[in-house]
């Protein structure tokens, strides 16, 4: 992997990690159309460096971090995806990883449900305007939710978000408390992976793995913004066409 291609790919990261359109997903799609080989270090690092984008959020919502009551419901929500993430981790990064046809289907039907859900959902007058008023049992659930994203191509940001919608959570408070449990959920999962892998690692692969660390930190911090005050007046129905003509035209002229 060149230099170029780790700061496209951190580029990619940094744009896709907080949309409801799956950054892993966009990665391994991006690493087909660059040519980069199927590697135990790629897989590796298309999980590494959404550490980066991570930290955009510390960066952001360092004052949430702070605050006992929502620390409290941030560590409810991640058991769950911990526990299934910890389980499942051997099939994930030897199956699922790597393949773009798990991406491509997760990222089509994910577009449909998207697309359908935001036609008949409504949101409740009396739904949790502040994360301190999600209930323990909603955090749990939504921790349940983004398990499902061990699936790539499904988008954890997609999969929290819908389903806090779902249990009755206002849209900006989900969306908030989706970019919180991101801190938890990727740390452990990168922490893990790197513990795994990093001995296997050159100094040419930490090089590449901190450019794109960077970059993807840095345009995070843009597309945390961008979505923040997107969501004030739209729905996600745009994500769901996105993501249901990016999985068609990749089948129709790369696959």
């Amino acid at each position: 992997m060149s230099i170029f291609d780790a700061a496209i790919l951190g580029l990619i990261e940094g744009i896709t990690e907080f949309l409801p359109i799956s950054s892993t997903g966009h990665l391994i799609l991006a690493s087909k159309l660059l040519d980069i080989p199927q590697t135990e270090f790629l897989k590796t690092f298309e999980i590494a460096i959404q550490l980066g984008a991570i930290f955009s959020v510390v960066v952001l919502y360092w004052r949430s971090f702070l605050d006992i009551e929502i620390i409290k419901r941030l560590i409810v929500a991640f058991i769950p995806t911990g526990v299934i993430g910890f389980l499942l981790y051997g099939v994930v990064k030897s199956v699922f990883l790597g393949s773009e046809f798990v991406v491509l289907f997760a990222l089509f039907f994910g577009g449909v449900a998207l697309v359908l859900f935001e036609l008949f959902h409504k949101e409740p007058e009396d739904a949790p305007e502040s994360l301190v008023k999600i209930s323990y049992v909603q955090s749990a659930l939504i921790g349940v939710f983004q398990s499902l994203a061990i699936i790539p191509g499904v988008s954890r940001s997609a999969a929290t978000i819908v389903g806090g919608l779902l249990l009755g959570i206002r849209r900006i408070t989900i969306v908030e408390f989706s970019f919180l449990l991101a801190v938890p959920t990727m740390l452990a999962a990168t922490g893990y992976d790197v513990l795994q892998s990093a001995s296997l690692f050159s100094s040419d692969q930490i090089l590449t793995l901190t450019i794109g660390f960077v970059t993807s930190f840095a345009v995070a911090i843009f597309a945390i913004w961008f979505l923040l005050a997107y969501i004030r007046g739209h729905s996600f129905t745009s994500f769901g066409i996105y993501r249901i003509a990016i999985s068609v035209l990749f089948f129709l002229l790369v696959l």
